[in-house]
């Protein structure tokens, strides 16, 4: 078991006896590709002065090299086994000995850092600070028209959803929290590292989800488990495999987002634990969490639940996700209770905008259009709708059509190409892949396999040899 304060401590080391590695980073950011691990704080406390872009460790080398140059990246911190994915000749960070040694690799010098001066280091917490209104970190994603943008959210704006977080979840300094959703993820950052440690918690970290060895955490002394439903179904089906009671345990809080939650799934996950499966909601651009069932609440099963402390969520008339919706009216009224509509955020978790001031997600005055639609009952909860922007979801990770259209259009013979989404009930979706034009099923395969992160392949590819005369309706 580490302590947070050493693997902080670390990073702050590491630029303190890593020249090459400052020179790389200066009037530059730096980027995290590493899984959910403790390495994950070095990294991030070894990007202290810039905006650290975190990406999937799931992500195609493709992705990795697009992000790092859009985002001027100066330096990668990674690990050996997702090193071959750096972009060449791109300073890189190899942390597999946190807190005690880092590798620096640059300009063809491989240099060793001792880590152990850390521990000289005294760190200061305080849990009611504002944190500077400066980048903190880059996230890839509205990817609508084609082209993932980097949202870039604040140190205020990630303290500020930690600190809601510790309210919803009733965190305390003797919660045991298990973190199987990725770091690079605001939700897994912000739910299952960065709140639980602001109170002096104990966090589990988990590289790679293992079914097996989480249900024997949770039959232990895990107290809460965030995940998305991919994950609980997993978790369930461990549990009746293993025959493990969860109830012996001291599990109080399952939090599940990223997607919508089924109400079986819901049903089942308390009749089996005897624990609520509480739902919320977010996205990137609003740090990410902004409605959810509190634990200090009945949970209300099928809703998103009520706004986050000190985050205002209203219902409002949808903006038109089919064209580039900037000019919104400001003034617009919110919509009454029971009336659908699109939701909208705001509050001191709103991220500042994207990467090269690019246009994404409207906004509407300070309210940030989610391109998602819902309701607001008279109880205050929220109802989930469906999406009005071009995206679903697979296994918790927003899928973008136009990203993979745009991808796999750029491969010679084909004429158009189109992607869907299949339903599934345990992925969520299934991806459908139209390719109109003179080219082989396995050849599409590996083009996509080469450009495309892994949860981005899509399981099912139609060719259609000739290209159609006009093209098909385009998706609802």
């Amino acid at each position: 078991m580490l302590e947070a304060q050493q693997l902080v401590a670390a990073g702050l080391t590491l630029l303190q006896r890593s020249a090459p590695l400052v020179r790389a980073l200066s009037g530059k950011r730096s980027a995290i590709l590493l899984q959910t691990s403790p390495a994950f704080l070095t990294a991030l406390a070894a990007s202290e002065g810039r905006g650290a872009v975190l990406i999937n460790p799931l992500a195609a080398a493709a992705d990795v090299a697009f992000q790092c140059a859009d985002a001027n990246v100066g330096a990668l911190f990674t690990s050996s086994a997702l090193a071959v994915r750096a972009p060449a000749g791109l300073p890189i960070v190899v942390l597999d000995d946190v807190p005690r040694f880092a590798r620096v690799i640059a300009h063809g010098r491989t240099r060793e850092v001792d880590l152990g001066s850390h521990h000289g280091l005294a760190l200061e917490l305080e849990l009611n600070a504002h944190g500077r209104d400066e980048e903190a970190v880059i996230v890839y994603t509205s990817a609508m028209r084609g082209t993932p943008l980097g949202a870039v959210l604040t140190h205020a704006n990630l303290l500020a959803n930690a600190r809601s977080t510790i309210q919803a979840a009733g965190n305390v300094s003797s919660d045991h929290v298990l973190a199987l959703l990725p770091f690079s993820h605001l939700f897994g950052l912000t739910v299952t590292a960065s709140a639980p440690l602001l109170v002096g918690a104990r966090v589990t970290t988990m590289a790679r989800f293992n079914p097996a060895t989480a249900v024997e955490l949770l039959a232990g002394d895990v107290t809460e488990v965030v995940g998305v439903p991919a994950i609980f179904r997993a978790l369930l089906a461990g549990i009746a495999r293993r025959g493990v009671r969860v109830s012996d345990g001291l599990l109080r809080l399952a939090i599940c987002g990223g997607a919508a939650l089924p109400r079986d799934l819901q049903d089942r996950w308390a009749d089996v634990t005897g624990v609520e499966l509480r739902e919320g909601y977010g996205l990137t651009e609003a740090g990410p969490v902004c409605l959810v069932n509190s634990a200090d609440a009945p949970n209300k099963r099928g809703t998103l639940g009520k706004p986050y402390p000190d985050v205002d969520v209203g219902i409002f008339a949808p903006a038109n996700y089919s064209e580039e919706p900037n000019a919104l009216p400001v003034d617009s009224p919110m919509r009454a209770d029971g009336v659908p509509g699109e939701i909208c955020v705001r509050g001191a978790n709103v991220f500042r905008g994207y990467v090269g001031g690019k246009s994404g997600l409207p906004r509407r005055g300070e309210w940030l259009c989610t391109g998602d639609a819902g309701v607001r009952e008279s109880d205050g909860t929220f109802r989930f709708l469906g999406m009005l922007k071009p995206m679903f979801t697979r296994n918790g990770f927003n899928i973008y059509p136009r990203e993979l259209e745009r991808a796999v259009s750029e491969m010679p013979g084909v004429v158009r190409c189109e992607v869907s989404s299949l339903a599934e009930p345990v992925k969520e979706n299934e991806i459908r892949l139209r390719v109109w034009g003179a080219v082989g099923e396995l050849d599409v395969k590996r083009w996509c396999e080469a450009r495309l992160s892994v949860y981005k392949q899509p399981s099912v590819i139609e060719i259609v040899a000739e290209a159609p005369t006009q093209r098909p309706p385009s998706r609802a």
